[in-house]
């Protein structure tokens, strides 16, 4: 028995049934298999594919059996996902190896009577792949099936961006992305970083986008990874990092991130500063405090202070004493399906209802902690405007003390990055109100 496809079978029987995030699993499998590089990358395909493809990849598979696979035993679920998936979407795996594999692991998971189910369903998807071909045309309905993607979210793309961008816009969400790591500038400089990476034989290059920004195409196991485990550099998307560039912060200011963990952001804000000054770090999980502090002190930061506290109250702890505020919202997370397999099928329709609210709530609250003169960054990870844009709008509508100077948005399928928005906003002087 494949070892390999073993594990991601295991893997996507817990991502499915449990509801755990698949990078999560996927971590705790890898460090306990202990694969060697080729191995992992498969067994990372695999999961990944499999879990993305999601209830397309169920649609075709049920074209094969007389039940929804849904109400199949999980096991033999999770082995007929794997399995199917390698046949429809891996050209490089002969389908004898995706057949003959997947019935020894359901052998050893259930014994003969669902390995024999198993061979069944596969042999015939080898036998007749058109019987279960994507629908074509200009429908959501068929686009969500041939992308991957929840037709909800299917028509609310349409609606934002028309038929044939949200076409682009969901292949784009289906490219693995490269590694992206931001270097320590108050450890090291990216030139040195590059040149460790390169000699560990990592496929490393500049990112063209962000200055501290280095993307890795081909790596091994993060936790082998010596700069990172090390404090040299951090993960973080390159449209990530150019939040804190965009808030612009100086040595000596004080500082306001509201929604702060794990604290990407907020070491990058540090490393601006060059450590010098206060940032305030505030979140309203426990557990996540302590993410940001674990990376301070893996980077070498010591002006941040995390706080358990809620971003919505936190102008009438600090009124109007921070030189910039990064209101870093809880959003949908649209813009960033491409790096996280499973959350375009964890997400609800309702959740897009609810959180411009909240955002709302955010905003406002943060903005009483701004000093006269200061700047205040609002940015999201996802690329709808009722989150984004109308939440600026409606702001500067009921806060007339406040002007909009910039805004910016990354979009997966025109900039090759995670999709996020930023707005940069100032409150005026009392001479200019």
């Amino acid at each position: 028995m494949d070892k390999v496809r073993y594990a991601a079978v295991k893997a996507v029987q817990a991502i499915t049934t449990s509801g755990a995030y698949s990078n999560v699993v996927l971590a705790q499998i890898l460090r306990i298999a202990k694969f060697g590089n080729r191995d992992r990358r498969f067994c990372t395909e695999l999961v990944y594919g499999t879990i993305k493809a999601g209830a397309s990849l169920d649609w075709k598979i049920s074209k094969y059996m007389r039940y929804p696979i849904a109400k199949a035993d999980p096991q033999v679920a999770a082995v007929l996902r794997v399995g199917a998936y390698q046949i429809f979407f891996m050209d490089r795996v002969p389908d004898s190896a995706a057949v003959n594999e997947s019935v020894e692991i359901a052998k050893k998971m259930g014994g003969i009577g669902p390995s024999k189910f198993v061979n069944g369903v596969l042999r015939s998807i080898v036998r007749n792949p058109g019987r279960s071909k994507f629908p074509s045309g200009k429908s959501p309905e068929a686009l969500a099936l041939r992308t991957f993607h929840p037709t909800w979210i299917v028509k609310l793309f349409i609606d934002e961006f028309g038929f044939d961008e949200t076409e682009q816009l969901c292949k784009a969400d289906n490219v693995n992305p490269p590694l992206c790591l931001r270097i320590n500038s108050l450890k090291t400089t990216r030139e040195k970083i590059l040149e460790e990476l390169k000699e560990a034989g990592i496929n490393a290059e500049e990112s063209e986008i962000a200055p501290e920004g280095i993307l890795c195409k081909d790596h091994g196991a993060l936790d082998k990874l010596q700069p990172l485990r090390e404090g040299f550099c951090q993960v973080q998307d390159e449209s990530s990092m150019a939040v804190s560039r965009f808030l612009d912060p100086q040595p000596g200011e004080f500082v306001i991130d509201c929604c702060a963990a794990p604290g990407g952001k907020t070491t990058h804000i540090a490393e601006l500063m060059n450590n010098s000054g206060r940032i305030v770090a505030a979140d309203v999980f426990e557990t996540k405090i302590e993410h940001i502090k674990m990376n301070a002190e893996r980077l070498g930061i010591n002006i941040i202070e995390p706080i358990l506290f809620d971003a919505r109250k936190i102008g009438e702890k600090f009124s109007g004493q921070a030189d910039k505020i990064l209101v870093d919202a809880p959003c949908s997370g649209l813009g960033v399906l491409r790096r996280k397999a499973d959350i375009r099928w964890k997400k609800k329709p309702e959740e897009i209802e609810k959180l411009p609210e909240l955002q709302f709530e955010i905003l406002s609250g943060a903005a009483k902690a701004l000093k006269s003169g200061g700047t205040l960054v609002y940015s999201t990870c996802t690329i709808i405007s009722r989150e984004n844009e109308e939440i600026v709008e409606r702001f500067l509508k009921e806060n007339p003390d406040f002007v909009f100077e910039d805004k910016e948005i990354f979009l997966p399928h025109f900039d090759n990055t995670d999709g996020l928005f930023m707005a940069k906003l100032k409150k005026k002087e009392p001479a200019e109100v």
